[in-house]
């Protein structure tokens, strides 16, 4: 069944517990927060995913939350699948992902666009034939130095930046339940931080 409340949530990350931790998962750590919000817990999908479902608030938005089993840059084939399973149009697809070029701490939310040169976003745009879907972008920040951004992704987060990660979880999360509920412009004037001074 179509819905026009439901909306689907994929968090971009790669499988196994030897990621979890990492700054290219923060996509996924944010849909943990997300799940918690309803106590949902994450099963296994036949597209490939690992999928939890349900509301935030009563009578809310209908949320499919989900993982892709795939790795970061294969994302698309269990997104489109997941897509055509709900029947859900692209333009409620919200897509959380970490992201080099915003500082740590910051998100950004845009709908449609390029794919930044993210490869998980690139497969998703892909495999669903479009880009018009909305990404929550999570800041993790440039690497430090000479370090390699491939490198610097897949290491876990600083103990600085890991005491103010459940913040910028939450924030991400809130985002994403300010986007279904009320629009994405609403959600930008909430959560984009103001210039500095």
């Amino acid at each position: 069944m179509a819905a026009d409340d439901q909306w689907l949530v994929v968090g971009l990350g790669n499988p196994g517990p030897e990621y979890a931790g990492n700054r290219h998962n923060v996509g996924q750590m944010v849909l943990d927060e997300l799940a918690s919000q309803f106590s949902g817990s994450f099963k296994a999908h036949k597209t490939n995913a690992r999928v939890a479902e349900g509301r935030v608030t009563p009578g809310g938005t209908r949320f499919v939350l989900a993982k892709p089993n795939s790795y970061m840059n294969n994302s698309g084939g269990p997104t489109a699948g997941l897509l055509s399973y709900y029947s859900i149009e692209p333009s409620h697809l919200i897509v959380v992902h970490d992201e080099l070029d915003i500082p740590f701490d910051t998100l950004r939310l845009k709908f449609g666009g390029g794919h930044g040169g993210h490869n998980g976003i690139r497969d998703i745009i892909a495999a669903s034939g479009t880009p018009e879907f909305t990404r929550v972008r999570v800041g993790i920040g440039r690497p430090p130095g000479r370090q390699s951004a491939a490198d610097f992704v897949l290491r876990d987060f600083t103990s600085t930046e890991r005491s103010a990660l459940p913040n910028l979880l939450a924030d991400a999360a809130d985002a994403v339940t300010k986007t279904a509920a009320d629009g994405l412009t609403a959600a930008q004037q909430q959560f984009h931080a103001p210039p500095p001074a």
